[in-house]
């Protein structure tokens, strides 16, 4: 994934989109950048943020960097933001998003005039550079926009500043948030809305999707209007989005007491009766503590994750090697787990080999029981849209490799879409062989009907192509 930031401001806005980029370091962990457009032009650092938090990183960028308009990014992708010189003139681009068709446009590229790209490890191109030449095919820095936005196929939300100020594009189909903050002296603008609280910016609005604005230090300017329909990714509250965050008014922690809450009800009248209730920390951590207040069953914290040092566990590029370090800064309550039994609420099942290993490590504890709840459907897609997963195939998901060893290889959508019906005899037939392999006491998915209730907006606003395979 990654998410981008960006001020415009009358003053130095450096401090400002150093720590409003650093409130996105929860959606990336391989790159970070700034760039900053004043008295000497546009400058620019980017630093990789693999073994070091972003903070760390760019405290002595802060003392060089000086201008008053700036964006910043954090990536698990692409460095960015890239420097550009066009015939449009000189600026600065960052992109959070998902190209799926690189290779077409990459050739109408070179149809079109473009000389080049810089290839990076691997052969890949980096996708802030294609939006950049999409947009130097037209004549102007807003129809270069709009012509980015109706050729990706995908999702691409951008930041672009150029001298003039920051124009801020949020994807076709509002997949991923983009929202304005305001204050006397300035505006910024930000995936997450919290990320702007501390610095003494208010909400402004919120970008529709497609929609396009011009911003500067005294104003904001529509380019484009909103369109019409919507896609926002329900995976946001689900997992990645930080508790403080709201999208389209609601707030991910409240969304998650509320998955929680509706876990819970589903379980009433059903014989498991566990001692305690907990998160795995710490995306189910939210999720739990919405099952315990529903339940009346106590909420503990039977391990802890040992914050100090590790990071998020899916950062090193290989498997194994999230896979141990998931493990490792989980520390057990011996007090709390032995003897015990336990109900777990994880955000999702992806591989199933962390949840599977945190289960055999609850039982190595002394667990008696060992209840899964996943917070949201189970996951048969990889996401079209968004770069929230490393899986190189659909394979990866443990539900899918399950599906072929009972299908076969040609699996038809009819069929998938039987597995992903929480009513139908493929669906229970999966789970139950998901709890077998994991080595589950019991498990229980989170409904999709649910999930779009926790959300509260309209089904048709949102995107579960994860979970449905509809688009």
């Amino acid at each position: 994934m990654g998410g981008i930031f960006g001020v415009v401001s009358k003053t130095s806005c450096v401090m400002d989109l150093f720590f409003g980029t650093d409130y996105h370091s929860h959606l990336g962990t391989r790159r970070g950048g700034m760039a900053v457009y004043g008295p000497n032009g546009f400058q620019r650092s980017i630093h990789n943020i693999q073994n070091s938090p972003f903070r760390t990183k760019f405290e002595r960028d802060v003392e060089e960097l000086e201008g008053n308009l700036g964006i910043g990014s954090i990536s698990d992708t692409d460095p960015q933001p890239l420097l550009i010189q066009s015939h449009l003139g000189s600026y600065a681009i960052a992109t959070v998003g998902k190209i799926n068709n690189e290779e077409e446009l990459v050739q109408k590229a070179y149809e079109n005039g473009h000389i080049h790209f810089l290839e990076m490890s691997g052969g890949r191109i980096n996708a802030s550079e294609l939006v950049a030449a999409l947009i130097n095919q037209k004549d102007s820095l807003v129809e270069g926009l709009l012509y980015a936005q109706e050729m990706i196929d995908g999702s691409m939300t951008i930041l672009l500043l150029a001298p003039e100020g920051i124009y801020a594009s949020r994807d076709r189909y509002g997949r991923t948030p983009l929202i304005i903050g305001k204050r006397d002296d300035a505006f910024c603008v930000s995936f997450e809305s919290f990320a702007y609280i501390n610095l003494g910016y208010k909400d402004y609005s919120e970008l529709g999707p497609g929609e396009i604005v011009l911003i500067t230090p005294d104003h904001i300017q529509s380019l484009s209007k909103p369109r019409n329909e919507m896609k926002i990714c329900s995976f946001l509250w689900v997992y990645y989005g930080y508790p403080t965050s709201t999208y389209e008014g609601v707030n991910v922690e409240q969304m998650r007491y509320n998955c929680g809450r509706l876990l819970a009800q589903r379980d009433k009248g059903q014989d498991v009766h566990p001692d305690s209730i907990a998160g795995v920390p710490d995306s189910g951590t939210a999720h739990a503590i919405g099952y315990a207040n529903e339940s009346g069953i106590p909420f503990a914290r039977p391990f802890i994750k040992y914050t100090p040092t590790w990071p998020r566990s899916f950062m090193p590029q290989k498997q194994s090697q999230r896979n141990l370090i998931a493990k490792m800064k989980l520390i057990p309550v011996d007090v709390l787990i032995r003897g015990k039994s336990l109900l777990l609420i994880d955000d999702s099942i992806v591989r199933g080999t962390q949840l599977g290993e945190t289960t055999e490590f609850l039982y190595n504890s002394g667990a008696k029981e060992v209840h899964i709840r996943p917070a949201c459907p189970p996951l048969l897609f990889g996401c079209k849209y968004l770069n929230f997963s490393r899986s190189n195939s659909d394979l990866d998901l443990i539900t899918r490799r399950i599906i072929r060893e009972r299908e076969g290889d040609n699996v038809s959508d009819e069929v998938l879409a039987d597995y992903a019906d929480p009513d139908s005899q493929n669906y229970s037939e999966m789970v139950e062989e998901i709890r077998k392999r994991l080595n589950f006491t019991t498990l229980r998915f989170h409904r999709l009907d649910d999930l779009v209730t926790s959300i509260g907006l309209s089904p048709c606003k949102l995107c579960t192509y994860c979970w449905s395979g509809k688009e």
